[in-house]
């Protein structure tokens, strides 16, 4: 089967989270029969790619959209490298799990910089239920935002920096968590 069929609709399933539809395979492939359409979903299904339950509907199984994770490296003393393909790694997936609470926000400052998050990194945060002391969040605290650490003292609510520079943040008015901190994205 063609490799660009297989990237087309690969494609179309990291961009829309769900495999697309006979009309849709028409559009991606440029086939002009539905039969073409049915003759590659069978070999999608044959390849283990796809699965096909009793209705017809379409369900993901080994479409690799992600890149390949092909071993470990050595931080601390170096070691002899061995490549070997341990998975293959959707970022997307990797670093959003829950996409209907996730968002990504761009840093601005240096208020978190010993914390390993720089000026123009990207966070990806996570609204959630409840938060933990220890936790990086976003939070509003008298009606700005920002984002530090969470800290809980004699049973109050606070915001550390991770920066000596700057000091901690004690709400006077209003705090509100809005979310934390599950990643940084930083590209060099």
């Amino acid at each position: 089967m063609c490799q660009s069929y297989k990237r087309s609709i690969a494609d179309f399933y990291r961009k829309n989270g769900r495999l697309p539809g006979y009309k849709e395979i028409m559009d991606l492939t440029g086939f002009r029969s539905k039969n073409a359409v049915f003759k590659l979903i069978e070999r999608l299904v044959t390849d283990n790619l796809v699965a096909k339950d009793a209705l017809g509907r379409l369900s993901p199984k080994n479409i690799r959209a992600g890149a390949r994770l092909l071993g470990l490296v050595e931080a601390g003393f170096p070691s002899p490298a061995e490549e070997e393909l341990l998975d293959v790694m959707d970022f997307d997936e990797y670093l959003t799990p829950n996409k209907e609470a996730s968002y990504i926000l761009k840093v601005k400052g240096d208020s978190m910089i010993d914390a390993g998050i720089h000026p123009g990194d990207m966070v990806v945060v996570e609204r959630r239920a409840t938060y933990k002391p220890g936790q990086i969040v976003i939070a509003s605290i008298d009606n700005e935002y920002t984002m530090k650490y969470l800290r809980l003292k004699s049973g109050k609510y606070f915001l550390e920096p991770a920066n000596s520079k700057y000091k901690p943040i004690y709400p006077r008015e209003n705090f509100r968590v809005e979310a934390v901190v599950t990643a940084v994205v930083r590209k060099y």
